[in-house]
C-alpha cells in the first residue's frame, strides 16, 4: 500500500500546484516514482484520482477537527476550536491543501466533475458546524440562529480566508486569527460573558 499512498501524495501536490487540467497521470507517476500503469491500476482515471486525493485530505482534516473539538466545554468554544483546527490544517498541509480548494463544490475549477459526489464529502464539514451550533444553542453559549444557513455562512467565511491566503496576491497579517475571532463573535451569546 505504500505505493498507493505515494501516488495519492504526489497527486495531491500536483493538483494543488497545477490544478486538475494542468496535472497529468504521467506527472503524478513521475513524482511518486512509479510507472504510469500503476497509477491507472489503482485509480482507473484522472477524475477518480482527483476525487480520491480530495477525499483523503478531507478525511484527514475531519479527524484533526474532531480531535480538536472533542474536549471543548461548550458549543462556542467548540466552534472556535473547529475554525482554528481547520485553518491550522491548511498551513500544516500547504503543499497539498489547495487540492481541496480546486475540488470544492464551491469552486468551478473543474465544473465537469461529479458535483454531487464532491458535495457529499464536503457536506461532512458543514454537518460538524451544524452540530456545534446546535450544541451551543442548547448550552446557551451561542445565540438562537438559523443553524443550516449559519453553518454555510461560517464555512464561507473560513473558505474566504483560506482562498485569500492561498490564491490571492494579498499578504494579510493575522488574517486567520481575525477570521476565527470574527466567526466566534458573530454567534457568541453575550450573556456567557456575564457568567
Amino acid at each position: 500500500m505504500a505505493k498507493k499512498e505515494d501516488i495519492l501524495l504526489a497527486a495531491q501536490e500536483n493538483f494543488a500546484r497545477s490544478g486538475y487540467a494542468g496535472t497529468t497521470m504521467k506527472m503524478v507517476a513521475e513524482q511518486a516514482g512509479v510507472a504510469s500503469g500503476l497509477v491507472f491500476h489503482y485509480f482507473d482515471s484522472k477524475e477518480n484520482l482527483f476525487m480520491m486525493a480530495g477525499s483523503e485530505l478531507i478525511d484527514t482534516m475531519l479527524e484533526v477537527i474532531r480531535q480538536a473539538i472533542a474536549d471543548a466545554p461548550d458549543g462556542c468554544e467548540a466552534l472556535g476550536a473547529f475554525v482554528q483546527a481547520y485553518l491550522e490544517f491548511t498551513i500544516d498541509n500547504a503543499r497539498t491543501f489547495p487540492t481541496l480548494l480546486r475540488c470544492s463544490p464551491f469552486s468551478d475549477d473543474n465544473p465537469d466533475l461529479d458535483r454531487k459526489k464532491i458535495g457529499a464529502k464536503f457536506r461532512e464539514i458543514i454537518d460538524i458546524i451544524e452540530s456545534i451550533l446546535r450544541r451551543g444553542i442548547l448550552d446557551g453559549s451561542i445565540v438562537e440562529l438559523p443553524v443550516a444557513q449559519t453553518a454555510f455562512l461560517i464555512y464561507g467565511s473560513i473558505l474566504g480566508a483560506v482562498r485569500t491566503k492561498f490564491l490571492a496576491p494579498y499578504d494579510v497579517p493575522g488574517l486567520y486569527g481575525e477570521a476565527r475571532r470574527m466567526i466566534v463573535r458573530s454567534v457568541r451569546n453575550p450573556e456567557c460573558d456575564a457568567r
